[in-house]
């Protein structure tokens, strides 16, 4: 069902205007998270393969014995036999490149054993040459180009340093004792470590894939693919990348020093749009993974249908992110995620540190990756747990999310222009029916308190979100909560855009781009502090603007009345503590809904004095009160169920009108030598208004002569 047809009394021209401003995020510029040559999502009827105990058909090994022994002397005894036997096999008809061995491969289900040891694939190193050097295809914002599958065959090493094209249920695995005992390293020279594009079936196993412009572990359009005890570290942008594939699954993983995320399940089969909670499959699985120290540590653009459970996301700038913010990727907007008993902690890295201090400018090998440093990609909020930025119909339960000093959960929309879909009709499409529940907040496994700055923090928009009993603090401060099955909801919201100043505050955070060193003045996110950031500004700005129009409203109109002065005194104090409440994003607190409190005060005040010399400029005054009061409510006591726009939309365009009319009121001279007072002796309207008075002293009695006012005047001689 459209908004529209659900809210027939909301004007068109008022949700024209609305979407209109949330469609300013879109001119944001920001990195697109990935872009890939168009791609079709498979068909689902593969399935996740199985590992295969069975001895390699091929075996990969370098040629220096002595560093070999030296490398396996301290693994278990029946190990280091067996990668003996395995090096004299691979002496006598081995690889001594893992491309080699994939390039030989022919037919379905062969395993390539891979000996420890450190490959750099230097035929695959070099820069490409002759037609190969001269193709064709659009560049990526990020200056790559974005080839057809055709030209990856034709030129496999313009972007790979190990290409996997075509192939059929290909098993490649590490023989050491752990995962960094065979290495594959890029060097920073190319796009990706290993890219499996178009190769179902595909399984990989104990080994470590690192130092590369891009991802270290790609796979393209694959349906059934497996990621077994791997390792992938020191990447530009991701550690694992799986793009447009079905049937997967990755576990006990690990990724770390990567400037996008560890962990990103781009685009899966997006197989449960259109369902509820209840789904058949999930398209993607990971489990027993840890992704740590990157920008974040699970990224889920068009990450539908995944299900991740009993991984550690921790140290990085945000623990995990869903969302629908960049084009070009099949499934947005995203959907069916589930979350559940994950350790999300600590994630509260500054990484955009080294954006500010030029060393994310310098090329890749010297940017000190190894040495602890991330050059984030995109813009975040750092100190988060889990980011929604325009999720629909995700589950998180169970999990722990503690030890964040911004939020535990972080839910705000995104309209369809970010994501290039220009129709009116979808520009609300996303931040509905995400189900937070049964988590353990602020809480360690042991029991220990380990609190978050506050546990959620939403934008306000969107229908049918809950969220446990009991957060520890929320924006705004109360939300819906969940009923005890899912679907139930109790007060319910279903808001057509976010509050006004978040959406400010996500305009402004938004505009961040690594390449260009553009750090986004006035935003948090970024080491904005007090009277840098936007939301203290624009509150800065505000009262300035209220207490002038305020100030002269009482010292023309309300000095005489001792109910205008209170009144008066209370908007000081609201106004104050607005600004004061601004300074306090980080933590949850009762001061902003303590201001709108004092304000409604102070207009409900006003506008009892006003009635008896400006009686329509104190109705509009009492209304402003009664939806600024109506705002605080539902921003500390209760969220009003079933709104379509939050009561700071409707006080914002009523404190517009206010403001005008009360400045042109206030400029009216008033009565020429009366004081101001709220009360005339006498009924009437003040000339200011362009009213005539009401007469002050009786009339004349028919007949007789009238008497000059000058006549009647008392003078000091008349008294004398």
């Amino acid at each position: 069902m459209s908004w529209t047809r659900r809210y027939p009394a909301v004007p068109a021209a008022l949700l024209a205007a609305l979407l209109a401003l949330v469609s300013l995020l879109a001119a944001a510029p920001a990195a697109r998270a990935h872009e890939e040559r168009p791609i079709t999502l498979p068909d689902g009827s593969g399935s996740v393969p199985e590992y295969r105990a069975a001895e390699p058909d091929l075996i990969v090994c370098k040629t220096d014995r002595p560093a070999f022994e030296r490398r396996i002397s301290a693994f278990p005894e029946e190990l280091r036999q067996r990668n003996l036997a395995l090096y004299d096999r691979c002496e006598q008809s081995g690889y001594r490149h893992l491309q080699q061995a994939v390039d030989a491969v022919d037919r379905p289900g062969m395993n390539i054993a891979v000996l420890p040891g450190l490959y750099e694939e230097e035929p695959s190193l070099g820069a490409p040459a002759g037609e190969c050097a001269a193709l064709k295809a659009p560049n990526s914002s990020l200056g790559y180009q974005i080839l057809s599958y055709e030209q990856q065959v034709a030129c496999r090493h313009n972007q790979n340093l190990v290409a996997i094209l075509g192939k059929t249920n290909l098993q490649i695995e590490g023989t050491g004792a752990t995962r960094t005992d065979v290495v594959i390293d890029a060097k920073y020279q190319k796009l990706n470590a290993i890219r499996a594009d178009r190769s179902n079936g595909v399984y990989f196993r104990n080994f470590t894939a690192q130092r590369t412009t891009f991802n270290s572990l790609y796979v393209l359009a694959g349906d059934g693919f497996v990621i077994d005890d791997v390792l992938t570290r020191w990447n530009d942008e991701y550690g694992f990348l799986t793009f447009a594939s079905d049937h997967g699954l990755y576990k006990n993983c690990e990724s770390y020093g990567n400037g996008d995320s560890g962990i990103y399940p781009g685009s899966a089969s997006n197989i449960n749009d259109g369902r509820g909670y209840e789904v058949p499959r999930y398209s993607i699985e990971i489990t027993g993974c840890r992704s740590h120290h990157n920008m974040v540590g699970y990224s889920g653009t068009a990450g539908d249908s995944v299900w991740v459970h009993d991984n550690e996301f921790d140290q990085n700038m945000g623990g995990a992110s869903m969302d629908s913010a960049f084009p070009g990727h099949p499934g947005l907007p995203q959907n069916h995620a589930k979350f559940e008993r994950n350790l999300i902690h600590d994630n509260n890295q500054d990484y955009y540190r080294h954006v500010a201090d030029g060393t994310c400018a310098k090329p890749p090998i010297e940017r000190g990756y190894e040495r602890g440093v991330v050059c984030p990609q995109i813009s975040m909020p750092p100190g988060t747990g889990i980011i929604t930025a325009g999720g629909n119909w995700n589950l998180y339960e169970d999990n722990w999310v503690y030890g964040h000093r911004r939020a535990g959960f972080f839910l705000s929309a995104v309209p369809a222009f970010m994501r290039g879909e220009e129709k009116w009709s979808k520009q609300t499409d996303t931040s509905h029916h995400n189900r937070y529940a049964a988590n353990t907040m602020g809480k360690d496994r042991s029991g220990a308190a380990r609190p978050n700055g506050m546990d959620v923090w939403w934008d306000g928009q969107g229908r049918g979100n809950c969220w446990q009993d009991g957060p520890d603090g929320s924006s705004p401060g109360t939300v819906p909560q969940c009923g005890e099955r899912r679907g139930a909801v109790s007060g319910a919201s279903a808001r057509l855009v976010g509050e006004p100043v978040k959406l400010v505050q996500l305009f402004v955070c938004a505009d961040y781009s690594v390449q260009a060193r553009k750090l986004p003045a006035g935003c948090d996110w970024y080491g904005a502090r007090g009277l840098e950031r936007v939301e203290t500004q624009l509150a800065l700005a505000v009262a300035a603007v209220l207490l002038l129009v305020g100030g002269a409203l009482w010292w023309r109109r309300l000095r005489g009345s001792r109910l205008g002065t209170a009144a008066s005194l209370l908007g000081l104090a609201g106004l104050a503590l607005d600004v004061a409440g601004s300074t306090m994003a980080l933590s949850a607190t009762s001061v902003p809904a303590l201001a709108l409190l004092l304000l409604g005060l102070w207009w409900t005040g006003v506008g009892v004095a006003l009635r008896p010399t400006r009686p329509w400029l104190a109705r509009l005054t009492l209304l402003l009160g009664a939806l600024t009061l109506l705002d605080a409510f539902d921003k500390a006591v209760l969220m009003i169920p079933w709104t379509p726009l939050s009561p700071a939309w409707l006080r914002t365009l009523v404190a517009v009108i206010w403001l005008l009319w009360t400045a042109i009121a206030s400029a009216r001279p008033t009565t020429p030598g009366a004081a101001p007072t709220a009360a005339p002796d006498a009924p009437g309207e003040d000339p200011a208004d362009g009213h005539t008075p009401a007469p002050t002293a009786p009339s004349p009695t028919l007949g007789a002569p009238s008497t000059p006012a000058s006549a009647t005047a008392t003078t000091p001689e008349a008294t004398a």
